[in-house]
């Protein structure tokens, strides 16, 4: 298990097959602006994968800042998040939201898919 708090290459969905298996069968924890989609996996520790399309947020600045946000929320809480395999996907409205709105819309989805997948 890479250390807490960093985002190593094994806390990634690298591969078209890890997303597809997310999109597949998946627990979900919604809001208008971002979706995350989760599954279980056979690892011990939770992974991230970002889909962060050019129809919801034309410019790359605007996708960069989502990404980037989203990455470091995920490193701070991977340590609450069970094993699942985790796809953020983010919708128009997250381009009016600041930093900070977007960290505590983030923190209380991963807390609904903690719960939604701990049973």
């Amino acid at each position: 298990m890479p250390t807490p708090h960093t985002f190593a290459r094994e806390l990634r969905l690298l591969t078209p097959e890890h997303f597809k298996r997310v999109f597949a069968e998946p627990v979900r924890a919604a809001s208008p602006q971002i979706t995350l989609l989760a599954c279980p996996n056979t690892l011990e520790h939770p992974r991230l994968g970002l889909a962060v399309p050019k129809k919801a947020l034309k410019r790359a600045v605007w996708r960069n800042r989502v990404k980037r946000v989203v990455r470091e929320s995920f490193r701070l809480n991977q340590t609450n998040l069970p094993a699942i395999d985790i796809v953020v996907i983010a919708k128009a409205g997250v381009k009016e939201m600041d930093n900070e709105e977007l960290f505590k819309l983030l923190e209380k989805l991963w807390r609904t898919l903690s719960r939604r997948c701990n049973g």
